[in-house]
């Protein structure tokens, strides 16, 4: 079973996703040429509440503009996406027209080439690219199941996984080596706030080993951390750090120690490739 087709169905639509696109057409926002749409974000994995957006892709072959629309810019060709804003039963909606070709260019990106070139992976995507491509691995499709498919096959043959682990692996690095050098001059309270920018990116890096992304959501890191299980840091030991919970305002040290021993522990054992 894919990751897609594991997903939590959002209990507050409607199940036939034909009825989730009825919104989108009464509205004259489905164009004619759409190759794919599928829900993206927290109510694809069912994490959504009643104050969540209801985040929906629609893929084209020619760029959407209307009166309505809004754009946000992009590092592609061309340079933005459109989106449209709507309320539907006390919901906030927000549609995003891509370009399939706007699709080819981000994977094009993380090929295993630009990978072996040792491109830092936040100059290789943009965090809004790399969101977009991770929304791939846990979508709901609602219209063009075969293309998701295949694009999703894409990034999973392609170097995206490697790319942003060992993004991840390196900032961890070096917020771990803040804090070790912020321990030997004594200043506490900064190597507290360096050990914990250090376990938030050993932790999406040992997430995103398991096909578990959105480093660029820290709230989702608990969401992430249960689907994914890893053997390596179980939940309890993790959120025992994230929430500070053996912290000592009185001695920091043990703390930050502990801590850096975890993101040492998690960078050997997490595969990159």
């Amino acid at each position: 079973m894919s990751a897609r087709n594991a997903v939590a169905t959002p209990t507050h639509q409607q199940e036939h996703p034909a009825d989730w696109l009825a919104p989108l057409r009464e509205r004259d926002l489905l164009p004619a040429d759409a190759l794919a749409a599928f829900v993206v974000g927290s109510v694809a994995r069912g994490w959504d509440n009643s104050r969540s957006d209801f985040d929906i892709y629609v893929v084209t072959t020619a760029e959407w503009e209307t009166d309505t629309c809004s754009a946000t810019l992009m590092p592609l060709d061309p340079p933005r996406v459109r989106s449209e804003v709507f309320y539907d039963n006390g919901r906030r909606w927000e549609v995003t027209y891509w370009l399939e070709s706007q699709i080819d260019q981000m994977l094009a990106k993380i090929s295993w080439e630009k990978y072996a070139g040792g491109v830092f992976a936040g100059e290789i995507l943009s965090p809004r690219e790399e969101t977009s491509l991770a929304r791939f691995a846990h979508c709901l499709p609602l219209l063009g199941g075969e293309w998701i498919d295949a694009k999703y096959e894409q990034m999973k043959q392609s170097a995206f996984r490697s790319i942003v682990v060992v993004r991840s692996l390196g900032l961890a690095d070096d917020a771990a080596e803040d804090a070790l050098g912020q321990l030997e001059s004594g200043h506490l309270e900064s190597a507290v706030l360096s050990a914990r920018r250090a376990l938030g990116h050993a932790v999406d890096a040992l997430l995103e080993s398991a096909g578990e992304y959105g480093s660029h959501m820290p709230k989702w890191r608990p969401n992430r951390f249960k689907a994914a299980a890893p053997d390596v840091l179980s939940f309890e030991k993790y959120w025992e750090l994230e929430t500070m919970r053996d912290y000592d305002p009185a001695d920091a040290r043990p703390w930050v120690r502990s801590v850096l021993t975890t993101c040492q522990d998690i960078a050997m054992r997490v595969e990159t490739s």
